[in-house]
């Protein structure tokens, strides 16, 4: 796929509209017509709405994970038999996410209103995608949670993960309404990093509390 500015617009678009509508509400035309490209443009670059869709997720997803990666690396190549507690993980993804966003928080909350909806709008064929396009280093970061956590079960662990991700997608999505919220509540300022500082701990005591099964 060539990277032109026709294909940034489109993605762009795209990216905009599904997080705000849905991805099954936005039609093609709506993306075109935001995009001020003509239809054939979409079916040349990316051949479907369902290519689309995943060309998305893979423009935030590619360069995340190639930094979560590299970061490992270079931390297991200092420190070869250390097991990273949660919070260490926690930090490498966040660190991540921050140079991948490049500072653009309201990009941040878009592609994690676009990951809640994966969830929730029965896009089979993206799951599928992610999971195939990803599974190395998914399953990269699932080892080092085990490690971190073996008093947990499997479906325990599952659960944990995927309520982490939750509550991690709200925050990020919503953060200038919650900001808001915190300031008018307790008159007082907030930052977006102070938010995130008080985030990573609550997600890594939440995925290591004492077992309920």
């Amino acid at each position: 796929m060539a990277h032109s500015d026709t294909v940034t617009r489109i993605l762009d678009s795209a990216e905009t509209l599904f997080a705000e509508r849905g991805f099954a509400e936005t039609s093609l035309r709506s993306i075109t017509a935001q995009a001020e490209v003509n239809l054939a443009a979409v079916n040349y670059h990316f051949g479907s709405k369902k290519s689309l869709i995943q060309a998305v997720f893979a423009r935030f997803l590619a360069p995340f994970y190639r930094m979560v990666e590299s970061s490992l690396d270079a931390h297991e190549a200092r420190h070869p038999d250390v097991i990273l507690s949660v919070e260490e993980i926690l930090r490498f993804v966040a660190r991540s996410i921050s140079q991948v966003s490049e500072g653009d928080r309201r990009r941040l909350a878009i592609f994690m209103r676009l990951l809640g909806l994966a969830y929730n709008q029965g896009q089979a064929h993206l799951r599928k995608f992610l999971q195939v396009e990803y599974r190395a280093v998914s399953s990269r970061m699932m080892a080092l949670i085990t490690k971190a956590t073996p008093e947990l079960k499997g479906e325990e662990r599952f659960w944990r993960i995927h309520f982490m991700l939750g509550a991690a997608a709200f925050t990020l999505s919503n953060m200038e309404h919650l900001r808001a919220i915190f300031e008018h509540d307790f008159d007082t300022q907030c930052t977006e990093e102070d938010v995130i500082a008080m985030l990573m701990p609550f997600l890594g005591a939440a995925v290591r509390a004492k077992s309920a099964l």
